[in-house]
């Protein structure tokens, strides 16, 4: 079930909600167990059959986890997360490369597609970064409970953040409603939801009613004035934030409701002043996994300016692959890298480029390259840009409202997370909050409900 249904918002969480605080009340040793039973509900709403595969997946990867511990044995983890990248693989890339494949050797190999279970690509990170770091010494084991939990909690499961084994284990012995603040933590979880779903439903979704018919047009070759282009670029570079950061403050959010802290995942990126700027601002849990567990790993900076060049496309070229099955999602990696690589060399010289500069660069780097990341297929990304540069009419009806509103938005911050930790107590702003959260019901209610972008990757 989507955060922004009525499904999850009426009737799963406040059910959810009042067993938690129930088994917190009266039967604590049943409240863990409970919340990995609500997650497996909560999963499985999506699709029964897949709900065997993430038990599989945390059952298996927790047995391995126990036999290393017991024999050290290093073959036990490498075959894990071999395992592990395998299973993903398979229901993610295997029509993939088979059509690179037979594209170019001609190798008849069968194309099999399978249906993509959701949130495959963050608990499979999860498993990896738990499982390199127990047989690095850094991390100790779980019982099967609390290592479901890591993996399937429901919050986070589908699109993250990716949350390391310290950010979340020790919070799951709390007693969260025990607590001195509990009712404040309550109260702002309950707030970021509410932002969260302001994002989404009242600023996301109506720009991807802006974005949406250009890209279609692009992909079924229908003609794309210059306005056109630029209106549907720039309006999925700011859907994709609302959409995708606001999922981000509903998580955070129902996490906290349930006395769990989760890491935050985006630190107004928009107003980034160079491309590694914005990479520590955008999806901030991903970058810090690609780089603690792929870019050091490679090399990273350590080894002289070559490697650190090689070991950054790699990298980056990579997480495009992660975020999807297609080439314009890896040539959306690749020009990443090479803008993060060109950043890189720019430093070197010493020259210091005037913060203005930077984030009218980075910004229209980022944009661009969007278009990749949206478009269905090359063909349709170069309609795109051949439009955008002036190769197509200039057309009429830019529709600049929303965008700057959507601008501002993104741009001026704070964080929710930080806004919301920010405001005291107050019976006015609780009204307030309130009167938002019955608004957004009905936007719920009258429009279209459109799934989380991210749930795709």
């Amino acid at each position: 079930m989507l955060f922004n249904s009525f499904a999850f918002l009426l009737a799963f969480l406040p059910l959810a909600l009042a067993l938690h605080w129930l088994a917190e009340r009266f039967a604590p040793a049943a409240r863990l167990p409970l919340l990995l039973v609500l997650s497996f509900i909560f999963y499985g709403y999506w699709d029964v059959r897949f709900i065997p595969l993430l038990a599989l997946s945390i059952l298996i990867n927790w047995v391995m986890a126990q036999l290393f511990v017991r024999t050290r044995l290093a073959t036990l983890i490498v075959a894990a997360i071999a395992a592990n990248l395998t299973v993903l693989g398979i229901f993610k890339y295997a029509a993939f490369f088979a059509d690179l494949a037979n594209a170019a050797a001609d190798l008849g190999l069968p194309r099999y597609e399978f249906a993509l279970p959701l949130g495959i690509s963050f608990f499979t990170f999860h498993h990896v970064m738990y499982l390199v770091d127990l047989r690095a010494g850094r991390a100790p084991r779980f019982d099967l409970i609390r290592y479901g939990l890591y993996i399937g909690f429901f919050p986070q499961v589908l699109a993250g953040p990716l949350v390391r084994w310290t950010e979340l284990m020790h919070q799951l012995d709390e007693r969260p409603y025990l607590r001195t603040d509990a009712a404040q933590r309550f109260a702002q979880g309950l707030m970021l939801l509410t932002v969260g779903l302001a994002k989404k439903v009242l600023i996301g979704d109506p720009l991807a009613g802006y974005a949406n018919p250009v890209f279609e047009a692009a992909a079924n070759g229908g003609a794309l004035t210059t306005l056109q282009a630029w209106q549907g670029t720039l309006a999925f570079t700011f859907q994709i934030y609302f959409d995708f950061s606001g999922y981000t403050d509903m998580a955070l959010g129902i996490a906290l409701m349930f006395g769990v802290v989760l890491p935050q995942n985006f630190e107004v990126p928009y107003r980034a002043v160079s491309l590694q700027d914005f990479w520590r601002r955008w999806h901030m849990t991903l970058s810090r996994f690609l780089r603690d567990y792929l870019y050091i790993p490679l090399g990273g900076n350590r080894h002289g300016l070559s490697i650190q060049l090689f070991a950054l496309f790699a990298t980056m070229t990579l997480g495009g692959l992660w975020h999807g099955a297609g080439l314009t999602f890896i040539f959306w990696g690749i020009a990443h890298g090479l803008g993060l690589c060109a950043g890189i060399l720019w430093r070197r010289t010493g020259v210091v480029m005037p913060a203005v500069l930077g984030w009218a660069l980075t910004f229209l780097f980022v944009a661009l390259t969007w278009v990749l990341f949206r478009a269905t297929s090359f063909d349709a990304a170069m309609r795109l840009y051949e439009a955008m540069f002036g190769f197509a009419p200039f057309g009429s009806g830019f529709k600049w409202r929303a965008l700057v509103i959507a601008a501002l938005v993104a741009m001026i911050g704070p964080t929710a997370w930080a806004a919301v930790h920010r405001l005291p107590p107050n019976r006015w702003l609780a009204v307030a909050f309130a009167l938002l959260f019955v608004v957004i019901l009905l936007k719920i209610g009258d429009d279209a409900n459109y799934e989380f972008i991210y749930f795709q990757f």
